[in-house]
């Protein structure tokens, strides 16, 4: 059967492991008998959904992580602007509104000497304080991983599109053979009858 000769090779996979499609070059070759046709469209079928599956989880993770790397760029964009002002000894005490939550803003007062460490939120309600350079180089990690992870989501969604899309093809070519086998089995049939009734 088809689930024999594909699970007798490991297929390959990309680099997050997301295994490769079957490319069916000959049908026959693929599906040696009319009796395989229907488990290997089914087998293809069931790839095609689970690329399908995997498609929109990291269609989601893609998205959150788009939300994500401008708050730690505007993040680390204000470390740097506060740990520029520390460093910078004829700068005076900067004016600022801060968010308390959606609708409600306190004015505040910053002296340069008052930015010696930020207190960021790390979710799920936590809050830390950090030393600004460890806070800095913190947030130049994190911007760095989500980028990265960023670009392996895209990536790996170019690569799920093409497995789902060699599956469409190939189930076409089995569908297509399948339909082809049947018309000269159809055909012969009706030649043996007519040998028949000639004799």
């Amino acid at each position: 059967m088809a689930d024999k000769k594909t699970s007798s090779v490991t297929p390959p996979t990309n680099p997050r492991g997301i295994p490769a499609a079957p490319f069916v070059d000959n049908v026959a070759d693929y599906v040696s008998s009319r009796s395989e046709v229907e488990p290997t469209l089914r087998s293809f079928q069931e790839m095609i959904s689970k690329y399908q599956f995997m498609e929109v989880n990291t269609q989601r993770r893609a998205q959150g992580l788009r939300d994500k790397i401008p708050d730690i760029k505007k993040t680390l964009e204000m470390v740097r602007f506060l740990k520029l002002r520390r460093e910078n000894e004829s700068a005076s005490a900067l004016e600022t509104n801060f968010e308390l939550n959606d609708t409600l803003y306190a004015r505040a007062t910053v002296s340069p000497a008052d930015t010696e460490e930020v207190y960021l939120w790390l979710g799920a309600n936590v809050m830390l304080a950090y030393p600004i350079e460890e806070a800095e180089s913190m947030l130049d990690e994190k911007l760095a991983a989500a980028q990265k992870s960023l670009a392996n989501c895209e990536e790996d969604l170019e690569f799920l599109r093409e497995q789902i899309t060699t599956l469409e093809v190939a189930t076409a070519r089995v569908y297509n053979w399948d339909v082809v086998q049947r018309r000269k089995e159809k055909a012969e049939g009706k030649g043996d009858e007519e040998a028949e009734k000639a004799a």
